[in-house]
């Protein structure tokens, strides 16, 4: 097994790539990256709206079939880009090689504004939130520098504002977070692999416990009454194609009623979010050892593995708690898994189980679970930031390695800094919520890239080809499409936000490319 592990590097000298980037993330690493990037707080969370959107428990279960099937799929066509272009910066560079350069650009940009950073600051805070159950001063109410509050202002389908700037305990630990990483980061990435093995082993075990309690102590007859009788009748109510499903339309729009097909597609919003992240691995291909095999096998590797373990864990929660619920019911049992307090499926869970210590444990498998994230996550980031400035559409410092451990430190603190600045602004819950739109489109393009590059470069070495090309690329492009579609129609507040964010950077590439041009010249 040790041909599978990055920190016998004692063994063998590591490899350098043609960037300078060490090449010392073996097989092991590189899974624990796709698998810790996507294992966040999201499968112990989002459970809870996608039971109230559905109201149904095989709708609840079809969700995460539905993210399941578009998330292999994803990784599958990846692997081929992956094999066919081994370089830092991942989707970028497939965009930029594919459907060139702007589009390369726009997902670096967005991926700096929101997604990458955004997504760091949400699981750091998350990470502070839960740090509370055992240090009750580490909360979001407890403001040791209270800046403002910005009440919250609608502007056409979205609200902005309703946000409060400052320091509190909790993202003061995420601020400490954030940092600490990105210098761990700097120090080599053998050392921010070791860290993301360890906790990435760590939530994987925690979330194996999880299901083996849910699926043995923790089942009652209450919850399998409820959820699965008689015959199953309980199981499929409310999932029939005559079934109809009320959404509510934007921000205090109008509830209106829509079939399976549509509801389906709105609740992805949260299962695809919570699956998400799993790219991660092709930011950092410059430093995987044999990435043309390596980076296809650990996509599949890490993607099979979680969603696995997501679809038991929600399968799980319905043989513990009774879907349907009383949103002020005084036990977890009564809330059901669409009432759970304050969205916590998970702790509810095994507060049903344990009835007393149950919060605690789940606390604690959370704050592993979102440190590993936000490590796997800073550790790939900074990759993406890297391979643009390599191409003069970045700040030139972010483009350089640091002299004695080869990692783009620059671009760590960079991308530190920012995220610093969205934990303390409040507003990165806010920007995720926008950007979910814009992450299904940048999946479109890429895979559509897929088939532009069968097109252009017929004879490019492909060591590995995408399964099941072209009927299962062009089927996850048809059902992100449509969910693209049922979004922009009825969660305008998901949207067109991050159409605009996405198409601020259009200006921004047009001054990075004439500045890089213009020096180029002279």
């Amino acid at each position: 097994m040790k041909t599978l592990d990055p920190t016998h590097a004692a063994e063998s000298a590591p490899a350098t790539s043609s960037t300078g980037l060490v090449q010392s993330l073996g097989l092991f690493s590189s899974t624990a990256i796709v698998a810790g990037s996507m294992i966040g707080s999201g499968i112990f969370l989002v459970d809870a709206d996608i039971a109230r959107g559905t109201n149904s428990p095989a709708l609840f279960m079809g969700a995460w079939v539905v993210t399941a099937i578009m998330t292999i799929i994803g990784a599958l066509s990846y692997g081929e880009l992956a094999a066919m272009m081994p370089k830092a910066g991942g989707q970028y560079v497939y965009l930029r090689e594919s459907l060139g350069p702007l589009w390369g650009f726009l997902y670096g940009w967005t991926l700096f504004l929101v997604i990458q950073t955004g997504t760091i600051a949400a699981v750091c805070v998350a990470f502070g939130k839960f740090l509370g159950v055992f240090f009750p001063a580490v909360s979001t109410t407890h403001w040791l520098w209270h800046i403002a509050h910005v009440p919250a202002i609608p502007v056409g389908p979205m609200v902005l504002g309703n946000m409060d700037i400052g320091v509190n305990t909790a993202n003061l630990t995420a601020v400490v977070i954030v940092i600490s990483l990105a210098i761990v980061n700097v120090f080599g990435v053998s050392l921010g692999a070791m860290i993301q093995n360890i906790f990435t082993s760590a939530k994987a075990l925690s979330l194996a416990a999880l299901i083996l309690l849910t699926f043995t102590v923790g089942r009652n007859a209450t919850a399998w009454s409820a959820n699965f009788g008689p015959g199953l009748s309980e199981f499929w109510k409310n999932a029939g194609w005559s079934s109809m499903h009320p959404v509510q339309v934007g921000i205090g729009g109008p509830l209106v009623l829509v079939n399976v097909l549509v509801i389906l597609a709105v609740v992805q919003v949260g299962s695809l979010f919570s699956a998400d992240a799993w790219n991660n691995i092709t930011f950092t291909a410059g430093e995987v050892k044999n990435p043309r095999r390596n980076i296809p096998l650990s996509l599949i590797l890490g993607t099979g593995f979680v969603l696995t373990a997501y679809l038991l864990a929600s399968l799980g929660y319905l043989l513990v708690l009774p879907m349907h619920g009383d949103p002020h019911g005084a036990t977890a049992l009564a809330r059901g898994v669409q009432y759970a307090s304050e969205d916590r499926v998970a702790t509810a869970a095994l507060g049903a189980i344990f009835h007393s210590g149950g919060a605690q444990l789940m606390a604690a498998a959370i704050l592993i679970s979102t440190f590993g994230c936000a490590n796997g996550m800073s550790l790939a980031g900074a990759r993406v930031y890297y391979a643009m400035s390599q191409d003069g559409l970045f700040f030139k410092s972010v483009g350089k390695l640091h002299p004695r451990y080869r990692t783009p430190a620059a671009g760590l603190l960079v991308q530190a800094c920012w995220t610093v600045v969205l934990c303390v602004s409040g507003s990165y819950s806010q920007l995720l919520d926008y950007i979910i739109f814009a992450v299904l489109l940048f999946y479109i393009l890429t895979i559509a890239g897929l088939f532009v590059l069968r097109f252009k470069r017929p004879d490019a070495p492909r060591p590995y080809k995408a399964l099941g090309y072209p009927v299962l690329p062009v089927l996850y492009i048809v059902m992100a499409s449509w969910i693209c579609i049922v979004l922009l129609r009825y969660k305008p507040q998901y949207t067109w936000p991050g159409l605009v964010l996405v198409l601020l950077g259009i200006p921004v590439y047009l001054f990075w490319s004439r500045r890089s041009a213009s020096q180029l010249h002279s």
